[in-house]
């Protein structure tokens, strides 16, 4: 009798990848970076379990921005009160906050709920000139373009 694999949590071997994200356009960084968080590029992958590898993306403030996105896509965030409602230029995010800029492209790709938090929890981001602090854990390397 055959039966559905599903992964258990204790069993999960995870991995570290780093990923350049020099001159590679944002929404396919994005998309690579939340399949691997989410652990769908491995045959044991199961919905209801975070199966996913831990992701550093380096040189986030050299994302491509492609088209008019730098001037005409907006991020949204309300304070909570009256008035609140924020908004602002992927641009200027990119120029200000380069990692927000990634995290938040990379969170609008995951689940929605519980698990897809703790996913968004394996992504760590840094800028050009910051040192990555998980050095410890021997990443490899993730070739972005290869995968496009």
């Amino acid at each position: 009798m055959r039966s559905t694999f599903l992964a258990k949590p204790h069993e999960i071997q995870r991995n570290w990848y780093i990923v350049d994200a020099t001159d590679v356009p944002l929404g396919r960084l994005s998309s690579v970076v939340a399949t691997v968080l989410r652990g769908k590029n491995k045959p044991t992958f199961t919905p209801s379990v975070d199966t996913g590898d831990f992701v550093i993306v380096i040189n986030a403030d050299k994302v491509q921005l492609t088209g008019k996105k730098a001037t005409d896509k907006t991020y949204y965030h309300h304070s909570g009160y009256p008035g609140g409602l924020k908004a602002r230029k992927a641009g200027t995010l990119r120029e200000k906050n380069p990692k927000k800029l990634i995290e938040l492209s990379v969170q609008g790709m995951l689940p929605k709920n519980t698990l897809g938090r703790a996913q968004g929890l394996k992504l760590h981001v840094y800028a050009s000139g910051e040192e990555v602090g998980q050095s410890a854990q021997k990443p490899q390397v993730l070739n972005i373009k290869d995968l496009l």
